[in-house]
Parts: structure tokens; sequence; C-alpha cells
């Protein structure tokens, strides 16, 4: 089936093309046009927390359950409350609350609302600095969104508010003004993805030797991850994605986008090697490297579609958004570059000068534009394509690059180490076992919890507006814990009341705020907002929060019936961090119970796929481990630009899902072709070297590119994308090093021919998938117009 659907594409293959473009044409231009709308909010699953914003919602609209929140923080020179500060803030909220009717580019009616606390004598004591450097000086008001306002719209407010300010200076002279809160912080696009594009360029090429056989990969990838982000954008408006989905969908699927490409590349030139025509070599490339690609390519969509089983819509939309692009990836190396292929045919084999240093400098292009020195790349592009286009001209330039000559398996270096490690299994096997074990280590301490605005970088202004309150009120000051209940009388009043200085005198608390009436004449639900003295990231701060739960409040309150609810979104976050906490290895235990059983299923054995499951978990908690020293611990952080605090309670599951899902590539990869050859040969010793000397130099150069891809995502600002890079960025370069290049030949050579041993009746009763590839006829071609060889009949290649 396959062989003839490659064949349909590189027979047809400037319709197939055509197809693409005009997809990625109609799926941006819906894009545009229906825009984006991400949403980052939590659900908040079943708790305390649940209960208590139930009644902040019914009671508390303006602060209610969906409710996003931020803030304004103003320090004024003539003081927070002086008449002039005052009118100048108060334009500011009048203008937040009418919706900015006078501001373009703001969303109608945006649903924005500022409570003032100048309107409330006891609110605007408690929003002035009352010790510190900018003691009396300092004040603050919250702003609560719409919880139909999305995380790009909230943006655009929290611009619109920075723009007020600048267009009325003179009012606000003498003040500065920060805003709090990740909903009104700018989040800027990531382009750091165009430095693992530029470095992919140079792998590519010293892998190959071959300008155009390095296009194909990137070209691929490019298409793939660019249709799949489209459809991300347009899913976020049906289900709930976060902003940063996408930046973790485009780090996955270029990575997976170039790797699938570069082993069906190196196929189809392995196959023009043995003397098959393009055709032929595609559709055998196909039949084999690329059966591998879409096994793969379904474990990781499995893998990542796994996050569903969470039941929590802000999981499902990162794994819905990064499976999307991993499946429009994958589907790009099926269709897109069997009909590549066809176009490219024998120039593959074909480099130029010009197409060579043109290549390099369109890769210093990529690099420091992803930098961010963009004179300097639009220089090396600009180079780049005189460079091209002056070579059809000049003489040297045209010349082509000589060919290297491919060694024999058994001569190259992989085949020898291959050997190296088999004829010496035990020290590798547990040399290597223990490095991993020593790395995951650190695991074993890990603490999961969400960050806090303090770990974003010091220049913006979330960051500012951050450090001004945990100066003058205390780090608290920036997750205060919100106490709701309602009540049936006034003796339910003077309980909430005697809670107060027993709250005030419980270890961990600052200072506790209220009690707020939803009511002034008739009240029936109370608000008390509570100041810890530690950071919202803080674990003192969870264990105060347990403490007031179990003990401080149902002793204070006694048998009056009084429901007290820790609430507020500090609390909340905790509550969602032991929901998640309680789910992962449900998780856990699903991806690997389904990629077990699948690759029993096609490599027909009891051994492999669970030394493939115990391999890939030693890496993941090596990688784990390395995350936990980094961003836990803050080992290094200062050279990363991060402070320690704790690791977001979806990242385990997030980081599972997809190091899980790509290690499966190269098990696959590598396993495929050492069953290829113990297949054809019955020699379980050679079948290991020959099928790691076939797949080490593209297993290390995907590796590579990946490891680049992934870790140039550590040049960004947020620190949740730097977790991501670096922990995706280590796992790969641990599972294509020590997994692949030293257990694997170990503990394949320990156990012999018993690595394909499989109970006969368990043989009958699973069905088969065969990802070798079979000798089907290669079928014919039909005689379409645009199946003719585009180079022009017998003339000599072009090349690049």
């Amino acid at each position: 089936m396959l062989a003839r659907l490659s064949a349909w594409f590189f027979d047809h293959r400037l319709a197939a093309i055509g197809v693409w473009l005009v997809s990625i044409v109609a799926v941006f231009g819906a894009a545009a046009a229906v825009g984006p709308a991400w949403d980052g909010t939590f659900d908040v699953p079943a708790s305390e927390s649940r209960d208590g914003l139930v009644i902040m919602d019914q009671y508390f609209a303006e602060q209610g359950a969906s409710a996003q929140s931020g803030g304004i923080i103003w320090v004024a020179d003539a003081g927070a409350a002086d008449p002039s500060v005052r009118n100048a803030l108060d334009g500011l909220f009048e203008e937040i609350n009418a919706g900015f009717p006078k501001a373009s580019g703001v969303p109608q009616n945006p649903g924005a609302t500022v409570i003032s606390p100048f309107e409330n004598p006891q609110l605007l004591e408690a929003s002035i600095a009352p010790a510190g450097e900018n003691a009396g000086n300092l004040g603050f008001a919250q702003v609560n969104l719409a919880a139909d306002i999305d995380e790009a719209e909230s943006a655009v407010i929290g611009k619109a508010i920075e723009t007020y300010i600048e267009e009325n200076g003179a009012a606000f002279d003498g003040i500065r003004v920060e805003l709090g809160g990740e909903v009104l912080g700018e989040f800027d696009p990531p382009e750091s993805e165009l430095i693992g594009l530029g470095f992919a360029v140079i792998v590519l090429i010293l892998a190959f030797g071959s300008v155009m056989a390095m296009g194909l990969p990137i070209a691929v990838a490019v298409g793939g991850v660019g249709v799949g982000l489209g459809l991300s954008l347009l899913l976020s408006n049906v289900v709930s994605i976060p902003d940063f989905g996408p930046t973790i969908g485009a780090m996955i699927g270029l990575g997976v986008g170039i790797d699938y490409a570069l082993f069906i590349v190196t196929r189809y030139r392995e196959g023009t090697a043995r003397g098959l025509d393009p055709r032929a070599a595609t559709i055998a490339a196909m039949d084999t490297a690329g059966r591998a690609v879409i096994f793969a390519g379904t474990t990781v969509v499995i893998s990542l579609l796994g996050m569903l089983l969470m039941g929590l819509k802000f999981i499902s939309g990162l794994g819905i958004a990064a499976s999307v692009t991993v499946l429009i990836t994958m589907i790009a190396s099926i269709t897109l570059l069997p009909a590549l292929l066809g176009l490219a045919q024998e120039r593959v084999e074909v480099t130029r000068y010009r197409g060579l240093i043109s290549a390099a400098l369109i890769a210093v292009a990529l690099f420091t534009f992803g930098l961010g020195f963009a004179t300097i790349a639009a220089a090396a592009a600009i180079a780049g394509a005189a460079v091209l286009l002056v070579g059809f001209a000049l003489k040297p330039l045209k010349q082509e690059v000589p060919r290297r000559e491919p060694k024999p398996l058994s001569e190259t270096f992989w085949y020898r180490w291959s050997h190296l490690i088999q004829a010496r299994p035990w020290p590798a096997a547990i040399g290597g076992t223990a490095l991993l074990l020593f790395l995951a280590f650190p695991v074993t301490q890990l603490q999961l919890g969400f960050s806090d605005e303090g770990n974003y970088p010091e220049a913006t202004t979330t960051r500012q507006a951050y450090d001004l309150m945990a100066e003058a009120f205390g780090p608290g000051s920036n997750g205060p814990l919100i106490l709701a209940s309602t009540i049936q009388g006034p003796t339910d009043i003077a309980v909430l009341q005697s809670l107060v200085p027993v709250l005030e005198g419980t270890d961990g608390v600052a200072a506790v705020i209220g009690p707020f009436p939803n009511d002034q004449e008739s009240p029936v639900a109370f608000l008390l907002q509570v100041i810890p003295t530690t950071s919202p990231q803080d674990e003192a701060t969870g264990e105060l929060v347990a403490r007031l739960r179990n003990s401080v409040i149902p002793s204070a309150i006694g048998g009056s019936g009084l429901d007290v609810n820790v609430t507020g979104s500090t609390a909340a976050n905790i509550d969602f961090t032991d929901y998640l906490s309680g789910r992962v290895f449900i998780f856990f235990a699903a991806v690997l119970s389904a990629s077990f059983i699948l690759l029993m299923v096609v490599f027909r054995s009891l051994l492999v796929p669970l030394k493939a499951v115990v391999m890939n978990m030693l890496s993941i908690a090596a990688a784990y481990g390395a995350v936990v020293a980094v961003f836990q611990w803050g080992w290094g952080g200062s050279l990363l630009g991060i402070e320690a605090a704790p690791i977001e309670p979806f990242v385990p599951m997030m980081l599972f899902a997809i190091v899980f899902g790509l290690s499966m590539d190269y098990e696959v990869f590598l396993l495929s072709r050492i069953k290829e050859e113990y297949d054809r040969t019955g020699d379980a010793a050679n079948s290991v070297a020959n099928g790691l000397a076939a797949t080490a130099r593209v297993i290390s150069a995907a590796a590579a590119i990946m490891v680049v891809v992934f870790g140039s995502f550590m040049f960004e600002d947020l620190r949740l994308i730097k977790l991501f890079g670096f922990g995706l960025a280590l796992a790969v370069l641990l599972d294509a090093t020590l997994v692949r290049m030293l257990l694997v030949p170990a503990t394949m050579e320990l156990l012999g021919d018993r690595n394909w041993w499989i109970p006969k009746w368990l043989d009958r009763i699973l069905p088969r998938i065969n990802i070798e590839g079979t000798p089907d006829p290669v079928p014919a071609p039909s005689d379409r117009l645009d199946q003719t060889d585009v180079s022009g009949g017998e003339r000599e290649p072009l090349g690049v």
C-alpha cells in the first residue's frame, strides 16, 4: 500500500507539491481571518479551592472563579494617595472599565474591571505600602479580566494600559506604573527555532555531503510544522490551548520532521547507490524507512494524546497542539517528500560550490536572526542569494563538490564500535545504567508546583511589579490566600471576626485583611485575605495552606457549622498540582503499556519491547534528574538566566509523552534495521553490528539536530520554555548516545537469539504489522505529462 502511494506521489509530483502549497496558503489564510483564542486558564479540579471560587463567582462576581487577575502597581513621589495621583489613576481606571473606547487594537467590551482602592477606605489602607523603601508611596489596584478574554486579548489590554500612560505623560509625571500578573504581560513569539534550523543546515550538509539532500528534510519539516501551527491556531477557537502550546508543537515538529525526512532520504540514497533508479529508490525508501516513520510518528501522537486521560482542558490542549503538529509533519514525510524526491531525482547527489557557500550563508543568517542580530542576518541572506545567482556565471562556483566515497559497513567506525561493546557487554551495560541512575538521582527530590512571576526576566514590567510588591508587602503579597464563606446569620459573622486574630497569630501568616461582606446592608458571604510570609512558589506556602485547612481553621470555628474555604489562585494552583500528582502515574502506565504492546506486535518479541521500555524510562528519569538540579535547585541557573523554582506539575507529563515518543523513533529505526539483518542472515551478533553501522550515523545526525533545535529554546525569555528546551535536548542526547550506542548493543549481545523469542501461542494471536518492508514489485509509472524527468532527459543533472 505504501509503495503504491509513494509511487503515485513520485509520479504526480507537481500536483502533490501544488496541493501542499495550496493547503499552506489556505490554512494560514483561515488562521489570519479567524485569529487565535489562546486560553491558559486552568481547570480547577474538585477541591476546597473550587468550592471557594464558586462562592466568589456567585457573590463577588468581579473576583469570581471565572476572573483572571492582574494588578496595577504605582510608586508616586507625592504619595500613593495624593489627590494628583488619584486623579491620574482614576482616569486610567475609568478608561479600563469603559473598555478603552478611544484605543485602537483593543477588543470591544474586553471585560476588564479595576477594583479601585480609592473607593474603600479599608481597602485603601491595605493597598498602600506600610514599610520599606516605598512606604506611603506605593499602592496597588487589582485588575480582573472576564473568563472569555484569551491570552492574546489580555496582552493587548496590558499594552493599551501602557499606551494610555504614555499618551497622558503629563498627568503621570512623577508616577511610576508597572503591570503585575501574567495575564497583562506581553507574549513575544519565539524566534530561537531559527537557531536550530541554522544548525540543522550545517549538520545535514556534513551528514549528506549534499545541499539538495539537506534541503529536502528542512522543506518537509517547515511545511509540516507550518500547517500544524496554523491548524493549532484554528483549533484554539474550539478547544482550550495555552499560548505556549504552538511553541511546544513547533519545537517537537521541527525535530521529528527533520528526523523523519532524514531517515527516508538516507534510505533513498542507499537505494540509488545500489543502482536503483530514483523512482524505484523512492519506493524502496518509503516501503522501509517510510513504514518506520509511520509507526514512530503514530507512537508519538498516541503518547501526546494520552494526556487527554487527565481530563483537564489545559493539559488536553497542550497534548492536542503538539500531536496535531507531529501528525501533519508525519503526513508531510510520506506525501510531500516522495514528490520532492521526484522533482530532485539524481540532483540529490549533486552539489556545486555555489550551493554549498549559499547554504552556509543562509545558516549564518538563521543563526544571527534567531539571536536577535537582524542586520547581520539580512546581510548574510543577501550574500547567500548573490553567491547563488553569480554562481551560474562564474566557472569556479559552477564546479561540483567532490563526492565522498562511502565505506563498506565493516570498515566504519560504528561497526567497530558495536563489536567493541559486544565483546565486553557486561561493563558497558552496568556502566551505562549506573551513569543514567546517577543522573536520575535528583528526581527523588522533585517538587511540583507553579513558578511565580518572580521568575520573569528582570527587565519586564511583570517582574518589576512582582519585586515592588514583594519589597513593600512581603513575598506573599504576590499570591494572597482567599478565605471564602457563606453565613446564616450574625452568629457566623462573629465567628469569622474571631477567626482573624487566630489567623494573624499563625506561623507563616504576614497579615490578614478583612473580612469583606458581599453586601454592606444584608451580607450573605464574606471574604478574608491572608498574606503569607512566603512567595506563591515557596514550598512553605503549600504547607501553610494544608495547616490552615487541616487544623487552624477547623479548631478556630469549632462546631459553628460555618464552612470556610481556603481558595484563590495560589491555593487553586496547589490543588491543581495535587490532582495531577495523583493521576500522572495512570498516564505513565497507559503510555508504557501501549508502547510495549505496539513494539511486541511489530518485532514479534517479548524481551525487545521490555528492554526498550526500561531503557527509555532510564533516559527519561536521567533527564528529569538534570531538570530538577538546574531548574529546581538552581545549579547553573545564572548561565541560563533563571532562578530556582518548583517544576510545573504538567511538565513531567509533557516531557514523558514527548521524550518517550521520540525515543521510540530511534528505537524503531535501529531495531527495525537489526531485525531486517537478523531475518536475512540469522546471525544475532553481526546483525546488531550491521544494524548499528547502517543507522548510527544518521541517528547521530538526527539527534544532533534535535538537541540543537530543542536546546535553542533555552534562548527564550520564559522559564517554562527554557525548561522544556533543556529537558528535551538532554533526553534526546542521552537516548541517542548512552542508550542507542551503548546499552542497546550490550543488551542485544547478552541476550543473543533470545532477543527475538516469543511464545508460539502469542505469536499466532497477535496481528502482524510489517515495518521492514516487502519485496513488492515497483508499480509502473503512468503516462501523465507531469511525470516527465524534470532534469531534462539525458543531460547532466544541474545540482545546486
